[in-house]
């Protein structure tokens, strides 16, 4: 059959509808100056942030919300966003005309509305966190999709099913993770600035089995010691020694030297140092981890839980990215990971909670309503954005939440039934297909869900009880009568604000 006769994957004109739907309400094709997707998260570079149409981008009915960082961000959910992302590269170069006079007036006025932008809110911090995140984000899939074949290996063992079969998925599970220093060698050059290969190159030395015969600061190498770590400030370097050497070396001779040199010069200070360095600052992470459970327990696990929103609001959580990969590649999994995930638990229960106390509240509800089973599986976004973040107080106490249902995880983490991750990415219910440990499954699963309802408890009795003072309650239950507000219109009690704000996330609208 014909290229052209071949069917289209189920859901294609559904995407391909969304995708429409989004471009002309962002300023059209000559508006967009990049496109680019995370898990969640459509995010695109503009030319004129003034011409996005945000009330009626934010009443799609695909749309679940609407972050503005250094991009413009549409959340559309895991899933859908990778689907409706190629529909919409596809209809910005279609669209696309020749530059005239005026598009090289907006690009200008673009590119000066970026610039301010970001001298306000890029701070050398958040630029190199960013940076972090982009290394170890496209990762990400192939560490959920590997972890969850070690689960599936592990449960195969436990239940003594298909031992024939166990080896292969632990070939699967272990094959990506035993070369994911070369994988975080070849993003972090790209991310610098430098040829992608090289700096993959010079990470691949940290994984070569053949370092077990290398002496360093009196002691063997061996292969894997640094890890992640060691692979990132490898790459780093090979960077640096690149683009030196594109300064010194002649044209003609550039092909053959710089390669090279940025192997050799970067590849034996890796030898010599890095490994030796990353390996023990790998340890020490290791060390702490299993230390701050063991000691730290219930109160770690609160103050990790609460403070977590709040952290990823800042951007600051990335920060945590690099730790969690590495101790999934020292231990197995991170043992940090699922009481963080309780922040989300928190969110998902203030959520109802501001469902039940504003019951003449229609928009509102109907957001909560939409957005909650994405909120169940670990994707907050509609309910941060689209409920407790623009309501205030709800934001609090759902930190509030997230540090209970922290605090349950840790106590049992001290206890001796430490619960952890195979991967990074999920949280919610889509974490339990990742669960590991040092316990059965079923007691990690008892563990992690009563953490989840501890989470959901607090969070719904810390907002139904703190979430909201009388005059909110009063002017958020009147104020959206039908009389008084359109349909799809819910409240803002922001400090100056109306008390109306533009349509919010209603995915399921």
């Amino acid at each position: 059959m014909a290229p052209a006769d071949t069917p289209e994957p189920p859901g294609t004109e559904r995407n391909r509808t969304t995708a429409e739907a989004i471009l002309p309400l962002v300023g059209g094709a000559a508006n967009i100056a990049s496109v680019a997707h995370c898990m969640t998260r459509l995010r695109l570079g503009l030319h004129d942030r003034s011409l996005v149409r945000d009330e009626a981008l934010r009443a799609l009915p695909a749309v679940l919300g609407v972050v503005e960082d250094e991009t413009y961000q549409i959340v559309l959910g895991p899933g859908t966003v990778a689907r409706v992302t190629p529909e919409f590269e596809r209809l910005v170069e279609a669209g696309r005309a020749p530059r005239a006079a005026g598009a090289d007036e907006l690009a200008e006025r673009g590119a000066a509305i970026k610039a301010a932008r970001k001298a306000r809110n890029a701070t050398p911090l958040k630029l190199f966190l960013r940076r972090i995140a982009n290394i170890f984000v496209p990762l990400i899939p192939a560490l959920i999709g590997c972890g969850i074949i070690a689960g599936l290996g592990g449960l195969l063992t436990n239940l003594h099913w298909l031992p024939a079969l166990v080896p292969a998925l632990g070939a699967l599970a272990s094959g990506f993770m035993s070369l994911i220093a070369v994988f975080v060698g070849y993003n972090t050059a790209k991310e610098f600035g430098g040829t992608p290969i090289l700096g993959g190159a010079v990470a691949a030395i940290i994984v070569f089995p053949g370092v077990a015969n290398i002496d360093a600061f009196g002691q063997r190498l061996a292969p894997g010691q640094g890890g992640v770590l060691g692979a990132l400030g490898a790459a780093v370097l090979a960077v640096y020694v690149e683009k030196w050497c594109r300064r010194v070396v002649p044209a003609a001779l550039d092909v053959l030297v710089t390669p090279t040199l940025t192997v050799l010069g970067s590849g034996l200070v890796t030898l010599y140092g890095l490994m030796y360095v990353a390996g023990g600052i790998s340890t020490a992470i290791g060390d702490f981890a299993n230390w701050l459970l063991t000691n730290g327990g219930a109160g770690a696990g609160f103050v990790l839980g609460g403070l977590f929103l709040p952290l990823v609001m800042l951007g600051l959580h990335q920060a945590l990215i690099p730790i969690h990969t590495t101790l999934i590649e020292q231990q197995g999994h991170t043992v940090l990971l699922p009481i963080l995930a309780m922040a989300g638990a928190g969110q998902v229960g203030a959520a109802a909670a501001v469902y039940v106390r504003l019951p003449r509240n229609g928009s509102i509800r109907r957001t909560i309503k939409s957005a909650l089973p994405a909120g169940f599986l670990g994707v907050g976004e509609p309910l941060i954005y689209g409920v407790s973040l623009p309501l205030g107080r709800p934001f609090v106490t759902a930190c509030v939440g997230g540090a209970f249902g922290g605090g349950f995880v840790g106590l049992f983490g001290q206890l001796g039934a430490a619960v952890g991750s195979t991967a990074i990415g999920p949280s919610g219910w889509a974490l339990f297909p990742l669960l590991a440990g040092d316990k059965g499954l079923g007691e990690l699963v008892a563990v992690y869900g009563g953490g989840l309802l501890t989470g959901y408890a607090a969070g719904f009795a810390a907002t139904y009880c703190f979430g909201f003072t009388k005059t909110m309650l009063t002017e958020l239950n009147a104020r959206t009568a039908p009389s008084a507000v359109p349909e799809g219109r819910p409240v803002d009690v922001r400090a100056g604000a109306d008390h109306t704000l533009e349509p919010v996330a209603e995915g399921g609208r």
